[in-house]
């Protein structure tokens, strides 16, 4: 039990990735299928299968804090599950699953609502689309902080590079004495703590100071800082970003619109078109959060970009507009009273339209209005004799509009590095 982890959060994105989740069970060892449950109403445990058995109470406390409080493994385990619905869904769900708590005599357990920006940042986390979440604390060993002084200092040897599989993996097994004397040779590096580690254990107020002079210089006007260099050189560092968003796709709610949230998934990956309503379109009715990878040779082409479609922008952050690449109409203009942009031509300034309309029907008076900012595909009538067999012109279509959404990209200033040009 040595390597088993003791923190749910890693426990259960490790399950996610291997593909076996974990168990809802009434009892911690699970040893009889007796205690295995599906309702988390009745369930008082998440067993976990590998890499060693292990399990977590539904009430412990994880690393994910949400109003500053962290949230317990019930309502992340939860949240995960509730992943593909939309959320006056996963709120009634919630509600339900804390009252059926509230009637088994647990009535000091619940089911704690995570908001949009919350719940897509766990749900990117879990999936292992990301490594950093600005809602999970880091993890904290008893003696982070003296290791990593030691390490800073040399006394301690930090992170070898020596592979896990080789010297000092197992205990008892024989290294050839040569092959030791390689890997003493070998230079040590230090964590991620040590290297951030400043001249003082945890105060960094030294640094603070001796930043303030490079702020002023900053603020003074440019006839009276002669080191322009040295400047604009510090704002360019300054602006660098960190990980690079996910850019976003909009669709329309219309219920005339060829494509909406259960079908626009098959058709922007395979180059597929099915009708929104059939039983052959790929994704969930209900769902209100979608991702598609595609990657994009002009600005990236070792790693896809990530895109994230939904159909509404109600639970967007100032910053989400920014962020927003492409937007799917039908031409009607009610769609943007909600938009950060209501009005059409405004809203084409800052992101490509996208129309999608039958092959052989005129595309509607207010989207050829729209001018340049909006591109039109048409795409043959479903015929369902013919099925998904029929549909071989769907991909011209669809590389089509992924070539303009590309060029639409590079020009608004995304790179392999960042996201948009501000403006």
């Amino acid at each position: 039990m040595a390597n088993t982890p003791r923190d749910p959060l890693t426990s259960l994105r490790r399950s996610i990735a291997s593909n076996n989740p974990p168990i809802p069970t009434t009892s911690p060892d699970a040893a009889s299928s007796e205690s295995v449950t599906h309702n988390l109403g009745v369930a008082t445990h998440l067993h976990f299968t590998g890499p060693e058995p292990h399990s977590f109470s539904l009430d412990t406390p994880t690393r994910f804090i949400s109003s500053d409080n962290p949230v317990d493994l019930r309502s992340i385990y939860f949240a995960w599950q509730q992943k593909d619905v939309n959320i006056p869904v996963y709120i009634a769900s919630a509600q339900k699953l804390s009252d059926e708590l509230g009637s088994t005599g647990r009535a000091g357990s619940k089911v704690q609502n995570l908001v949009f920006a919350e719940r897509l940042d766990l749900i990117t986390w879990l999936e292992g689309a990301s490594d950093e979440s600005e809602y999970i604390k880091g993890l904290e060993s008893d003696s982070s902080a003296a290791k990593s002084a030691q390490v800073a200092s040399g006394a301690l040897g930090g992170v070898s590079t020596v592979p896990s599989g080789a010297a000092g993996a197992r205990s008892g097994k024989q290294i050839d004495p040569r092959l030791q004397e390689i890997y003493n040779l070998e230079r040590k590096m230090g964590d991620r703590n040590s290297i951030l580690r400043g001249i003082k254990p945890t105060d960094f107020s030294h640094i603070r100071k001796h930043s303030e002079q490079f702020f002023k210089d900053r603020k003074k006007p440019a006839a009276a800082a002669p080191a322009t260099a040295t400047t604009t050189s510090l704002a360019s560092r300054d602006k660098k970003p960190g990980r690079r968003p996910d850019p976003i796709i909009l669709l329309s709610p219309s219920a005339s619109s060829l494509l909406r949230m259960s079908n626009i998934k098959s058709f922007l990956e395979s180059g597929t078109y099915i009708p929104p309503d059939s039983n052959l379109a790929g994704s969930s009715a209900t769902a209100n959060i979608l991702h598609v990878s595609r990657l994009l040779p002009s600005i990236d082409n070792q790693r896809a970009f990530r895109f994230i479609l939904v159909d509404t922008p109600e639970q967007f952050k100032p910053d989400y507009w920014n962020r927003v690449v492409a937007v799917f109409t039908t031409g009607q203009t009610w769609q943007f009273k909600s938009y950060k942009w209501q009005n059409a031509p405004d809203l084409f300034k800052n992101a490509l339209g996208i129309y999608v309309g039958w092959r052989g029907e005129d595309v509607p008076g207010t989207v050829k209005g729209w001018g340049r900012g909006v591109t039109s595909a048409q795409v043959e009538k479903w015929n369902p004799q013919q099925g998904v067999s029929g549909r071989w012109r769907d991909r011209e279509v669809v590389e089509g509009i992924w070539d303009r959404v590309e060029d639409s990209m590079r020009s608004r200033g995304w790179s392999k590095d960042g996201g948009p040009v501000e403006k």
